[in-house]
């Protein structure tokens, strides 16, 4: 299933890429893709949403901590 989300208060094209590298060795996620300059978060996901997001955004706050995830 493919999801996307914004990724609110991102500021940094580096980790952007250091996000999407990261979610891409996630279980349950088949493919991520972090396009900085519109601030969007795409997912290929194989298995429970809320869980993925969750996981995700986890992670994603380990590299830029005042981030939030938003579904679109």
């Amino acid at each position: 299933m493919k999801v996307m989300y914004k990724i609110e208060g991102l500021q940094c094209a580096n980790c952007a890429a250091r996000m999407e590298r990261v979610l891409q060795k996630t279980d349950g996620i088949k493919s991520a893709s972090v396009n900085f300059l519109t601030g969007k978060l795409t997912m290929e996901i194989d298995g429970d949403e809320e869980k993925i997001r969750s996981e995700a955004e986890t992670k994603i706050k380990k590299i830029e901590s005042h981030v939030k995830l938003t579904r679109l």
